[in-house]
């Protein structure tokens, strides 16, 4: 019975429609509300009854009509602000999906950071407690190069972590390696630091740091980067320039049927999908690299685990720091006397009171977002990001599909316009997606390349090179021999720790927790 009622309808509107679109409107009412509710323009300026539209450059027609030259052109205005408009509205959630995980990475990095830096600065104040004033600014500025590193800065993993080092040493020297009654000066101190490298008092230990350092934050910087390049994609193509064949396109898709009284008609799918195709047709080039983009930001994820992982490296960081104190501790002897070859006898001045000034109720509440309670880790949390975004890896290429589909096109069945009447059907040929499959395009004329979907296609190649880049650091065998300077202590020490080894410091015990993410 359903079925009866919705064919009647059909052909009462069919008969209704092809009346209308087969002679002059009757009046211009419909066409005065519609341009008055769309505020496009002042009302005065609309016709009260159709009239020879002989100044129309795009609604033409060979009966009366209820448009004129100024209406036409806040048409067209309103046609391409209608397109970005929809647009803009089918991309929402795919920006909000990506911005808003962009976002929760980077506050996650900026807590794991801040978190490790607290156990490191706690390891001191509980452990070594009388050099924990002089270390806390050398902990401070090796986490700050960390942070810079994640977040963009241009600088050296190598380099900071070797600084660290090179600055921790004249400390360890004054308060394990040689403690005394007072300090070395500073020139001494200077001279430590520029011997360390080759001194080695911490063993490889420095270089074991170098690899996980250089594995672990550079997948991180690089997945921020992409996830911030994924926004500009979106940004760009929400505000696409619209060539003057396509503007004209969407204005007789969209508006010429007012001038006809036909102010509910609807294009039929298949105009549609000519007219969106070719004004999309730069965009749709996207398409392949943007399906090539989410494909590498799922392997470069799936490959972030062990020492790969920004999370264990940076928690564990205080437990490689207290394996180095430990080497230097004892090595002390032959360090002293490698040192005294170097830089001559220790030049000490009037010692400072030590004190711990770090605040550790600030770790402990750090560690409130740190539990195993929840399941929900920096990995689980990269691997569901990467589930909802696989979901759009044919959003460009299938996007003037989706728009006329879901937004535009009339209905299966029911009666449509065809550019220049109501119809049961579009007769035209209908091109595919893309550039090249826009010869022969009887609605829309596309030539050439868009220079602003070029660039974003190169910065997309740019970003997938370095999501597939072979030149991540891999110290993948590390078996360090810890002899120090010559010492008889063999101590194996393993780069590539897993969820299953035992990479823990000495004393301090291993750090594993499961990261929280705040939406």
């Amino acid at each position: 019975m359903a079925g009866k009622s919705l064919s009647v309808v059909v052909l009462l509107l069919l008969a209704a429609t092809a009346a209308l679109g087969a002679g002059e409107p009757r009046g211009c009412e419909a066409v005065r509300k519609v341009f008055q509710l769309r505020q496009l323009g002042p009302l005065r300026g609309v016709p009260d009854s159709p009239r020879a539209g002989v100044d129309l450059q795009v609604c033409t027609s060979k009966n009366p009509t209820c448009c004129n030259k100024k209406m036409e052109e806040r048409y067209q205005t309103a046609a391409k602000q209608d397109i970005q408009q929809v647009l803009q509205t089918s991309s929402a959630t795919l920006k909000f999906l990506i911005s808003r995980n962009a976002a929760a990475f980077q506050e996650t990095f900026e807590t794991l950071i801040r978190l490790a830096e607290n156990h490191t600065s706690t390891l001191f104040c509980n452990v070594y407690r009388n050099m924990a004033s002089e270390a806390a600014t050398r902990v401070q500025e090796f986490f700050t190069d960390v942070g810079l590193f994640i977040f963009g800065t241009d600088i050296s993993t190598e380099e900071f972590v070797n600084r660290f080092f090179d600055n921790l040493f004249p400390v360890v020297y004054n308060h394990i390696i040689n403690p005394g009654q007072t300090d070395i000066s500073l020139e001494y101190a200077e001279c430590l630091r520029m011997a360390r490298r080759d001194i080695r008092p911490f063993g490889n230990i420095p270089k074991k740091v170098i690899g996980q350092m250089g594995r672990s934050l550079l997948p991180s910087r690089t997945f921020l980067q992409a996830l911030n390049l994924g926004i500009e994609v979106i940004n760009t193509t929400d505000h696409l320039h619209f060539s003057k064949d396509c503007s004209r396109a969407l204005l007789r898709m969209q508006y010429c049927p007012h001038c006809q009284g036909l102010t509910l008609s609807k294009p039929c799918m298949g105009y549609c999908l000519n007219v969106i195709r070719g004004c999309l047709a730069y965009m749709a080039e996207v398409d392949l690299h943007w399906q090539e983009y989410i494909q590498s930001l799922e392997e470069l994820s799936s490959a972030m685990h062990g020492t790969y992982d920004i999370e264990h490296v940076l928690l564990n960081f205080h437990s490689v720091v207290n394996d180095a104190l430990i080497q230097a501790h004892v090595h002390g002897r032959e360090l002293s006397e490698q040192v005294n070859k170097v830089c001559g006898p220790p030049v000490r001045k009037p010692a400072q009171s030590p004190s711990c000034s770090f605040d550790q109720n600030k770790d402990n509440e750090g560690l409130k977002m740190f539990s195993r309670d929840g399941e929900e880790t920096l990995a689980n949390r990269r691997k569901e990001f990467i589930s909802h975004l696989r979901l759009y890896r044919a959003f460009y290429g299938g996007l003037a599909d989706q728009l006329c589909g879901n937004e535009l096109a009339a209905a299966d069945g029911l009666p449509c316009w065809n550019g220049e009447d109501i119809v049961r059907s579009y007769t035209l040929r209908v091109v595919g997606s893309g550039i090249k499959a826009q010869f022969g395009n009887p609605e829309v004329k596309v030539k050439g390349t868009d220079p602003v979907i070029n660039q974003i296609i190169d910065k997309l190649k740019h970003i997938i090179q370095l999501l597939q880049s072979k030149s991540f650091p891999k110290y993948d065998n590390w078996d360090l021999q810890q002899t120090g300077s010559g010492g008889s202590v063999d101590e194996q020490i393993s780069g590539d720790c897993d969820d299953e080894d035992g990479c823990g410091g000495s004393g301090s015990g291993e750090v594993k927790r499961v990261m929280k993410i705040t939406d």
